[in-house]
């Protein structure tokens, strides 16, 4: 048996292909669609994933003012933002996120599903939310993807 024809791919930025997504987030679930959106922006469904690599894809998120939350979630979530000087505290909840900016609560639902280093900073930048159906990345030509189809 030949074991120099096995060798571990690692992938670099010269050898990463990078696609243009979008994902159309009418009457989907937040979390969930989150960690799907987290998977892509990765590049965990790709076989040359590399842990230490920006080999993902670039993810266009569009209707982010049509998501749903389960439960009494719309009135329990809190975010909770602390400015460092006493009483800088605020409280939102996710109701009055929805209504005051809709794609921050996406925003902030992929960004916590990423890694907590330089490189999810990165990935991070790989995310384009829109709150209507309309979005600036038509010269990209992202393909439409179902999140049902994906894992």
């Amino acid at each position: 048996m030949d074991t120099l024809s096995y060798k571990t791919v690692s992938a670099n930025a010269a050898t990463v292909d990078k696609d243009w997504v979008i994902v159309d987030a009418q009457n989907e679930t937040l979390g969930r669609l989150a960690s799907k959106v987290a998977f892509l922006i990765r590049g965990k469904h790709k076989t040359n994933f590399t842990p230490h690599v920006d080999c993902g894809d670039n993810v266009v998120v569009i209707n982010a003012g049509k998501i749903k939350l389960t439960g009494n979630k719309w009135d329990e979530k809190k975010y909770i933002s602390y400015s460092g000087y006493p009483g800088g505290q605020k409280v939102a909840t996710a109701a009055e996120v929805m209504a005051k900016n809709p794609i921050k609560m996406v925003e902030k639902s992929v960004k916590g599903m990423l890694p907590k280093n330089k490189l999810g900073s990165a990935l991070f930048r790989n995310l384009y939310v829109y709150e209507g159906a309309e979005h600036q990345q038509e010269a990209q030509q992202p393909k439409e993807i179902k999140v049902s189809d994906l894992k």
